[in-house]
């Protein structure tokens, strides 16, 4: 891979200072070390959340996670538990969970603008009565994962009325970029493919296999 070269990289911290500046004692504030009822409610509402993750060396990996709002289950004032749902088996995050027990979390809820913002160190739980406690539609997670929380803030609106993440404005078809099926082909290089038969084939296994 051909790594991009640039002039005047920034390399510490005290040169990031130096252009930014600090943060107000506010912002330094808000950061708190266990879930408060407000932290419940925003959990509670909560349909979806990005989990990141690294391995041991570093490399990072961000999955998104999504259910029914609530799915995340506040356990206690320091512990969330996610139920690990059907994917591909590739195992990125869970792998880099098994290497690397640091994650972090971003709680979204359509329609607000704020965010929660979660880190703290996991463990990967398959203890039967949890996973009982997660059954959902006659369907048990294989485990759940386990956040030991460690700090807890929430984050300003501003990346989401920039982008105007909930608006119609940015909204797009989605015939106005190629199918799934059309990526698939092309980043695996499958050359004799029926595209439109493979998409039926995805839509109809993410559609079967949802828990």
């Amino acid at each position: 891979m051909t790594i991009k070269s640039f002039a005047d990289i920034i390399t510490d911290e005290a040169e990031l200072r130096e252009i930014f500046g600090w943060p107000t004692e506010r912002a330094l504030n808000k950061q708190i070390d266990r879930l408060d009822s407000h932290c419940r409610a925003i959990i509670g509402k909560s349909p979806f959340l990005l989990l990141g993750t690294s391995d041991a060396t570093g490399r990072c990996d961000v999955s998104p996670k999504g259910d029914y709002p609530g799915f995340v289950r506040v356990l206690d004032d320091t512990t969330v538990a996610i139920p690990d749902l059907p994917g591909n088996n590739r195992l990125d995050t869970l792998i880099n969970m098994v290497n690397n027990p640091q994650v972090g979390l971003i709680f979204m809820i359509p329609g607000m603008n704020e965010t929660l913002r979660i880190n703290g160190k996991v463990r990967l739980v398959r203890d039967s009565e949890l996973l009982q406690s997660m059954e959902y539609q006659g369907k048990l997670p294989k485990l759940a994962i386990v956040i030991d929380v460690q700090e807890v803030f929430t984050h300003c609106p501003k990346a989401f009325l920039r982008s105007k993440l909930w608006s119609e404005e940015y909204r797009i078809e989605r015939s106005e970029l190629p199918s799934f099926a059309e990526i698939l082909k092309d980043h695996t290089g499958l050359v004799d493919c029926d595209v439109e038969a493979l998409q039926q084939e995805l839509d109809q296994r993410a559609a079967t296999t949802l828990h």
